[in-house]
């Protein structure tokens, strides 16, 4: 059993952590992102479907295709990001079960031509999205992750030709504290939890 993270991690994850919309001047590296999905990776996903497809659109030209889809409101601080992270669902990620989950032969069987299939390919694809979140995090990367753009065009734009579906978009990079408004409250344990 591992022991628990120390409070300058927790910080670093979650507690100082916030979601950023004014980025510096920095790159971010093909190396970071490449580390960035190594550790998404490793995150659970329901037999270990892993549906989520990413195009990490850093370039001149990458953001000038991304530019056209975004709502009014998100086009300045995703044309100043160094990196966006399109995270993108395949809901048929059931053919890659035999690599995937190769202990059970049969595991393709569990999705394929079932009426849930999109719906599980979106669940676990955003719970991939959120690791990418933390995994940015870990490596010293700020996020802004953000709906408030065409989902169908931005489909069409970087997923093409395949059976992956925009689901989010985040950026990526190291944010501008100077811009940041206080912490939004959360709710307290007793609003959004129970013990049962």
């Amino acid at each position: 059993m591992a022991d628990p993270l120390s409070d300058r991690a927790l910080d670093q994850l979650f507690r100082q952590a916030r979601t950023h919309s004014a980025w510096r001047d920095e790159p971010v590296s093909e190396t970071t992102l490449r580390a960035l999905a190594d550790l998404l990776r490793m995150g659970p996903t329901s037999a270990n479907m892993s549906p989520a497809r990413i195009v990490f659109v850093t370039s001149e030209a990458g953001k000038a295709r991304l530019k056209p889809h975004l709502d009014p409101g998100n086009v300045d601080k995703t044309m100043a990001a160094p990196a966006t992270a399109v995270i993108g669902y395949d809901v048929k990620f059931y053919e890659h079960m035999g690599k995937l989950f190769p202990h059970n032969p049969g595991a393709r069987g569990w999705f394929e031509g079932k009426p849930d299939v999109e719906e599980s390919a979106f669940r676990n694809g955003s719970l991939q999205g959120a690791y990418l979140i933390m995994a940015a995090r870990a490596l010293g990367l700020d996020c802004g992750p953000m709906s408030g753009f065409d989902s169908a065009a931005v489909t069409a734009e970087f997923f093409a030709g395949t059976a992956v579906k925009a689901n989010f978009l985040c950026n990526l990079g190291h944010g501008d504290p100077d811009t940041l408004f206080p912490r939004s409250p959360r709710f307290d344990f007793d609003e959004f939890c129970d013990v049962v």
